[in-house]
Parts: structure tokens; C-alpha cells; sequence
């Protein structure tokens, strides 16, 4: 079965965000490891080439941010579980999270990371 560009970009950059090797994720999505591995590399030559008569920009670092998704609900806004990190950013959630989740938080905000 062949599958479009638009395919390869999409899985190329879901796999960037997981937590998994390329390997675990090609097998969960059904997809052929080799065939990631290629359009990985393929893609990465095609953003890194830069364009005719266009300088090429320097590469940023990666960013800090991280997704969030907020709901403006009644329901959502009456929180039950209140984290306060060290660095201060206080978050309100719904409900505790799990040990790994606080874990990923706490060693993705910059305090954690000096302290390293």
C-alpha cells in the first residue's frame, strides 16, 4: 500500500511528540518502522535545504511550551486538586493525576532542570 507525503508528515510528527522510540510507535500505528525511519530522514533533509535567493534562519531551540487545552465549562471550572510547583506555577485540575504525569511535569519545568 503506498501512502502519501501528507501521511509521512503527519506520522513523522506525531512520532517526534511521543514519548516512544520510532520503533514502538511505528508498531502501535501499523506502520512500516523502515518506512518511518526513511520519511524521517527524508523530511529532515527537505526542511534543512534551504530555498533559492532565501538565507537560511538560525535554529531555534526547542520550545518550552506545552500543549494545554482548556475548557470553559461550569463543570471543569470546579476543580478538586490544586498542584503548586516549586517554580511557583500553581495548576488546578479536575482530578489527581497519575505518579508518571506529576513526575513528566515536575522534570519539565525549569526549576527542576537547574537543580539536575
Amino acid at each position: 500500500m503506498r501512502m502519501g507525503t501528507e501521511f509521512w508528515v503527519a506520522h513523522v510528527a506525531k512520532a517526534k511528540l511521543e514519548v516512544l522510540p520510532a520503533s514502538e510507535y511505528a508498531r502501535r500505528h501499523e506502520i512500516s518502522v523502515a518506512a518511518l525511519y526513511y520519511w524521517q530522514r527524508k523530511l529532515k533533509v527537505a526542511n534543512d535545504t534551504p530555498q533559492a535567493g532565501l538565507k537560511r534562519a538560525k535554529p531555534s531551540r526547542a520550545s518550552k511550551f506545552v500543549a494545554l487545552r482548556v475548557v470553559d465549562s461550569a463543570a471543569e471550572r470546579a476543580c478538586r486538586c490544586t498542584l503548586v510547583l516549586a517554580s511557583g506555577m500553581r495548576l488546578e485540575i479536575s482530578a489527581l493525576p497519575s505518579a508518571e504525569w506529576v513526575t513528566a511535569l515536575v522534570r519539565a519545568t525549569p526549576v527542576a532542570q537547574e537543580a539536575r
